[in-house]
């Protein structure tokens, strides 16, 4: 199919009498290029949020600095193009040109995007997950060079939460309370749920409220940010503190048809702007943080913390995730040891407080 981008050129300007002789008139004004952006999400969502109000403007203001181009913009939010788990499918036909993909719903076809799931109890530093993954994927290209088989340029990583935790519908205290609950959640952090007695059950954010509301399951793993700004915490209000860790669940990409025939001047200005994108929604992740677990209590949510002895048992009980992900995917061929032990020594290098060392084990 072919990508929605179109190029024209806006109408030179004309005299519009003698008298007006003496303003100066551009002898071309600037390109204009159509960009269609899409997620299912809606705008309320973090990361489009911030895509709207950060990404867009950041790329208009570096075009601005020579005027040679400027994007018009189609915003395709909440579906109006893909839905949630297709954006991805969306981008690959063309449907859309540039656009946040939930890489965790990919796990088959963009494997090491998962690299942070892998290792749970490691960080709750978004920000920090955010540059690491970027920088491996400019030294190991195998990390970026995957989504030109699906027909897209790989621009940046979105961390969009600062902790995984635990929402419930019904009173729950500690991990023996997980015991017979079905548990929503999406990819690998289902693993976790393995040894706890909780049943995983695959799913979607925008689902969950409902999901929770009519009993098809007890809880949710999810982020403060999320649940306040999804209102699920008004259908799950006992929240189990854990501090599992954060991951970078987002990927920004561009067609790779679209990306082929813009400008180099526009490629610059769009590859600039997402690592200023990608810090901003970090430093919001933070910020929604500081308050969203107030937020949550003083909405008649009950928190309770997991000790640090509790939480060590749910890391060292659980199966090494990150062991058989590196193994499933060395079968297929893709260096995941190597990019598993450059994930976990750039977190020690940073000093994070690691409860278990996925690779040494």
């Amino acid at each position: 199919m072919t990508p929605t981008s179109t190029f024209r050129r806006a109408a030179p300007c004309l005299a519009a009498a003698a008298g007006l002789a003496l303003f100066a008139v551009p002898a071309q004004a600037a390109q204009t290029i159509n960009l269609t952006a899409v997620d299912g999400y809606p705008p309320k969502s973090l990361w489009v949020k911030t895509f709207i109000e950060v990404y867009i403007p950041e790329i208009n203001k570096n075009l601005a600095k020579t005027k040679n181009f400027q994007i018009k913009w189609n915003q395709a939010w909440a579906g109006q193009i893909t839905k949630v788990r297709f954006v991805l499918d969306g981008i690959q036909k063309g449907l859309g040109d540039i656009g946040v993909v939930t890489s965790v719903f990919h796990s088959d076809k963009v494997p090491l995007m998962g690299i942070a799931y892998a290792t749970p109890f490691v960080t709750s530093d978004p920000a920090l997950v955010a540059r690491t993954f970027d920088d491996m994927a400019r030294e190991y290209t195998v990390m970026a060079d995957v989504w030109k088989k699906y027909n897209q340029i790989y621009l940046t990583t979105l961390t969009v939460l600062d902790s995984y935790q635990m929402f419930f519908r019904q009173k729950v205290t500690s991990i023996d309370d997980f015991n017979g609950r079905k548990v929503a959640a999406a990819g690998l952090n289902l693993r976790y749920l393995d040894k706890t007695g909780a049943v995983g059950v695959a799913g979607s954010m925008v689902n969950y409220y409902n999901d929770i509301k009519t009993g098809v399951v007890d809880g949710t793993m999810l982020w403060p940010e999320a649940i306040i700004t999804m209102k699920i915490n008004e259908v799950a209000p006992y929240m189990v503190k854990a501090d599992i860790g954060t991951a970078n669940s987002k990927a920004i990409t561009i067609n790779q048809d679209t990306y082929k025939k813009l400008p180099a001047e526009v490629r610059k200005a769009i590859h600039d702007a997402s690592p200023v994108y990608r810090d901003v929604t970090a430093q919001e992740v933070l910020k929604e943080s500081e308050t969203a677990y107030d937020e949550y209590k003083k909405k008649g949510g009950t928190i309770t913390q997991l000790t640090d002895a509790e939480r060590k048992k749910w890391a060292m009980s659980m199966p090494n995730v990150s062991k058989e992900w590196v193994a499933d995917l060395e079968k297929k061929g893709i260096p995941a040891r190597q990019m598993l032990t450059a994930y976990m020594d750039r977190m020690r290098a940073a000093k994070q407080p690691i409860l278990r060392h996925w690779d040494k084990e």
